[in-house]
């Protein structure tokens, strides 16, 4: 059955009896057409085949742009890991600085307390070193003038 009979008419009809088969035509034709669309087709293909491919060319874009991802990550987490130590450090030397000042108040407190304590004693040797205690002192005063009178 053609592509006529099948869409177009009924089968039986004028063509028909004149002897030339249309159908026969039309399937030549319709070979002819298919034939030179399938080596269109082909060389379409071929062509595009040996051409460059633009996936290389993206690839080697997107290869640079992965590098380029790789690098800021490794900067960042090299940069979260310094700004890690750094912190640890200023803590340290914050710490430090706070015991070399904590070191040096005990220092001047003992310091202190050791003068003090020598102020102290002095007084007690001043007070020990007299021949009457303060409290006599006035009677011992009366006493030395009456001696010398």
């Amino acid at each position: 059955m053609s592509y006529k009979e099948r869409f177009e008419g009924e089968p039986g009809s004028a063509d028909d009896r004149t002897g030339l088969n249309e159908g026969d035509l039309k399937d030549s034709e319709l070979e002819q057409v298919l034939s030179n669309f399938r080596s269109s087709v082909r060389a379409w293909s071929e062509a595009e085949y040996s051409r460059p491919r633009a996936a290389a060319k993206a690839a080697r874009g997107r290869s640079w742009r992965l590098a380029a991802g790789w690098a800021l990550g490794c900067a960042l987490v090299a940069g979260g890991v310094g700004g890690g130590v750094y912190e640890r450090h200023q803590r340290l030397e914050t710490a430090r600085i706070a015991a070399v000042h904590e070191a040096e108040q005990k220092r001047l407190a003992v310091e202190e307390k050791a003068r003090e304590e020598e102020e102290l004693l002095a007084k007690v040797d001043s007070d020990v070193s007299r021949e009457v205690p303060s409290a006599m002192e006035p009677l011992a005063q009366l006493m030395a003038e009456d001696e010398t009178q």
